[in-house]
């Protein structure tokens, strides 16, 4: 995922330098084969799976797009009065989506109907930030000075603030906790989804910015280092660092199939085994940016070409 300077998704590029670990598990990225590759706009960036379909943004033009998994084919185009720059959220029967315009919003799309249906007045309060849905809320940062804002997804409107170290901007959701990536701080801050409370800080390491959860942890993407780092949900300890060479502006990391999935311009794919701490396979090359898992597949955008990827299980060699 990209740091956003303009409408038009433009954006420094840093490249990744591959870790000298890593080497003898790196593979040309040019020998996996798609299943079907989809161009949606001259930049693609952000995938939130949902229970039946892919969810893609794009710029140029301007929206979010919906894919069948099951004809991989396109199925709706909602267009947005300004870029999706800082993630995607499905929750409540709606996709939430922060964008960056002349005045930063949430656009709320129902995903029913395919319609956006809502642009509510807070504001994300960076490009390449985040948002998330569970519990009870919709959770976005509206101030780089600290502040996790709680929207009730019945009205739109934000319920509680909650004070977060500074420069904090990507949240995510799992098991009744709000975790949220400190990139200035150099944290990760934890935060009770039911009253709002922060339960405490665990310094990771520098700039972490994306964050995925599975097998009973928390994995953080330092964009300072290129290290994976694994904090235990449970006791808020960091228990290991992957040294991962995905330092750099950009990149995602998400959970799937059991195992932990990362991706970064020049470096596409990272599989990680949770069960070792050890990555099993890199792909370098050309593509990437952000991914998910869904569908027994692996999805993936190329940021500059303005394309979306499946890469089924089997393509990858391990089922």
């Amino acid at each position: 995922m990209r740091i956003a300077l303009t409408l038009a998704f433009a954006a420094l590029s840093v490249s990744a330098a591959p870790s000298p670990l890593t080497k003898n598990l790196q593979a040309p990225f040019s020998a996996l084969h798609p299943a079907v590759t989809l161009h949606l706009g001259k930049a693609a960036d952000w995938v939130e799976p949902i229970d039946d379909a892919v969810w893609v943004g794009s710029a140029e033009p301007f929206a979010v797009n919906r894919i069948d998994p099951a004809t991989n084919k396109i199925v709706a185009t909602v267009a947005l009065p300004g870029v999706a720059c800082a993630g995607l959220a499905a929750g409540f029967g709606s996709l939430w989506v922060p964008l960056c315009a002349k005045l930063n919003a949430v656009a709320e799309i129902d995903l029913k109907t395919n319609k956006l249906v809502g642009v509510l007045p807070v504001r994300p309060a960076a490009a390449e930030g985040g948002i998330a849905a569970g519990g009870d809320s919709v959770w976005v940062v509206t101030d780089a000075k600290g502040v996790l804002s709680r929207i009730d997804p019945a009205n739109g409107r934000v319920r509680q603030t909650i004070k977060i170290a500074p420069g904090s901007f990507n949240p995510i959701y799992a098991d009744g906790v709000v975790w949220v990536s400190g990139h200035d701080s150099d944290a990760v801050t934890a935060v009770d989804a039911v009253s709002g409370k922060v339960l405490g800080m665990i310094a990771v390491g520098k700039e972490p910015r994306f964050l995925t959860a599975g097998a009973g942890a928390i994995w953080v993407l330092l964009q300072g280092t290129g290290e994976i780092v694994r904090i235990d949900a449970r006791d808020h300890r960091v228990t290991a660092r992957i040294a991962a060479g995905l330092a750099g502006h950009g990149g995602d990391i998400k959970f799937g199939a059991g195992k932990v999935w990362t991706t970064l311009m020049g470096v596409p794919l990272t599989e990680i085994d949770p069960r070792t701490n050890a990555i099993v396979r890199q792909w370098t090359g050309r593509g990437g940016d952000s991914l998910a898992y869904a569908f027994d597949s692996i999805w993936l955008t190329d940021y500059k070409a303005g394309t979306v990827a499946r890469y089924p299980a089997a393509a990858l060699g391990w089922r």
